[in-house]
């Protein structure tokens, strides 16, 4: 079996192949964190850490480059934790168990970590290398991108020297990135009565799974299913047929992640809990049916359970259940300027219950390349859980990154693709949030790029890198540095 560090371009895999066994998940970077900054040191470069977690690393420009434009190489060092229900694993403090798949790497029933693992594995290979020529370099290794930004927030001015900033976190070779959406989180809180529950009736686990799950922006015009929403539907339909009453609630699991499992804990009266059951495999079947395009194994089961103690007051059931149904979820609105481009999306990601609290939270991630767009969204989505009577707040609002098709870094970097591959890479921009919206509000002297392998499934455990497009992505960043012009 082939090894990750034994694939080509060896010095890229060799340091992935490092990042796989530490644990980097978002709020737990502490050790990802000190390897950066030994990797740094170790290669006697300066290197700082600063308060929010962000490590840069400068190296001077090699012989006879010393006029050239400083570049920053920049990347995060986070990854989202993501697994299997059914796999075992510690993202704290377990490693990434990745393996070659054909023309893939991918990893065994988690997130791989290749977004950003590889980008920022190719820009410690230029700081290790003796042989990549380039002007002045810089590395910024930002902390916490996938769950807030919170690194590329707190960066100060003035740490940073370069005039180009070439950001690795794109996700389709070939292609040049050069606009982003900008995003707000929808934080909403129900507090329900815990009531007794009946001494007549039978408790049962309503699980889905089986959903693909993905990326909250870029598989977001996919169309995939919903976990949240596929449950509510189901419980729904079995409260207005047999008063069915729920007891907890447990979907998804992060922000910026197509929720791809729900459970929650209902009770039925005894005596209807046969029909109950059968009605629940019915709307199963349909509801696969709808999605059978891009949800082949989704798949809903009914298992007997302990009866709770407690359950939900019927009031605060039916309000919540009609919130979530009501929800905006999915693609708003597609883009007028770009072709194919989403402009506005939500993500319905996370809806738990608290017995201690006697809560349902929930959490959303908005995205949208038209700041107002935004907005007018979030007040629908504020308007949807008020009416409900949800308590609702808006926060950790970032920038969009505007697109530049004057830019300097752009016209070079379809020079250099074409010379080097016969043709010129596509203008894109991304329904994802780069930190560049946030990076360029602190630097508006930087021009500005992204550019990276291609990387299926991010923010999934089918998340998987291609081998091939990765020797390409790195040729085509020597190059390009070789090729940075003048001061």
């Amino acid at each position: 079996m082939t090894k990750i560090k034994d694939i080509q371009p060896n010095e890229v895999w060799q340091i992935f192949d490092q990042m796989l066994q530490i644990p980097r998940p978002s709020k737990h970077e502490e050790k990802i964190q000190e390897w950066a900054v030994n990797f740094g040191k170790g290669l006697g470069l300066e290197t700082i850490k600063d308060k929010a977690g962000n490590v840069v690393i400068k190296k001077p420009a090699t012989p006879g480059m010393e006029n050239r434009k400083g570049v920053i190489l920049q990347g995060h060092l986070d990854m989202v934790p993501q697994k299997n229900s059914d796999k075992k694993h510690d993202f704290a403090a377990d490693p990434i168990e990745a393996f070659v798949d054909g023309e893939w790497v991918t990893a065994n029933g988690t997130t791989l970590g290749a977004d950003n693992g590889i980008g920022v594995s190719a820009s410690l290979a230029v700081l290790a290398s003796d042989k990549v020529k380039h002007g002045p370099l810089e590395v910024l290794l930002t902390s916490t991108e996938e769950t807030g930004m919170d690194g590329a927030n707190g960066l100060g001015k003035g740490v940073l020297d370069g005039d180009i900033l070439i950001n690795t976190d794109s996700e389709d070779e070939g292609e040049l990135y050069v606009g982003c959406a900008g995003g707000e989180d929808v934080n909403f809180k129900f507090e329900y009565t815990e009531e007794e529950a009946p001494v007549d009736v039978e408790a049962y686990k309503i699980s889905v799974t089986g959903l693909k799950g993905g990326h909250s922006g870029i598989d977001i015009p996919l169309q995939r299913g919903n976990a949240i929403k596929i449950f509510f539907r189901i419980l729904n339909a079995g409260f207005d047929g047999f008063g069915v009453r729920l007891a907890h609630v447990d979907a998804g699991s992060l922000r910026n992640a197509i929720p791809r499992e729900a459970f929650g804990t209902v009770v039925c009266e005894k005596g209807r809990t046969g029909d109950f059951v059968a009605s629940v495999y019915d709307l199963a079947k349909l509801i696969k049916s709808e999605l059978s395009a891009t949800e082949p194994d989704m798949k809903v089961t009914v298992e007997e359970a302990e009866l709770p103690f407690g359950i939900i007051d019927a009031d605060s059931q039916a309000n919540i259940t009609k919130a979530i149904l009501a929800l905006p979820n999915g693609v708003i609105r597609m883009s007028d300027s770009m072709k194919g481009l989403v402009e506005t999306s939500t993500n319905l990601a996370i809806v738990k219950s608290d017995s201690k609290s006697k809560t349902i939270d929930g959490a959303c991630l908005m995205r949208s390349s038209v700041d107002s767009a935004k907005e007018e969204l979030g007040i629908r989505m504020k308007s949807v859980l008020s009416l409900a009577g949800a308590k609702v707040t808006l926060a950790g609002a970032y920038p969009g990154w505007k697109p530049n098709l004057d830019s300097p870094i752009l016209k070079l970097m379809q020079e250099v693709y074409d010379k080097k591959f016969g043709k010129i890479p596509e203008i894109k921009a991304i329904h994802a949030g780069l930190e560049c919206g946030i990076l360029g509000g602190k630097y508006p002297n930087w021009d500005m790029i992204s550019f990276g392998p291609t990387i299926r499934f991010p923010h999934s455990p089918d998340e998987k890198v291609n081998v091939e497009t990765v020797q390409k992505f790195w040729d085509f960043l020597v190059a390009t540095l070789e090729s940075v012009p003048k001061k």
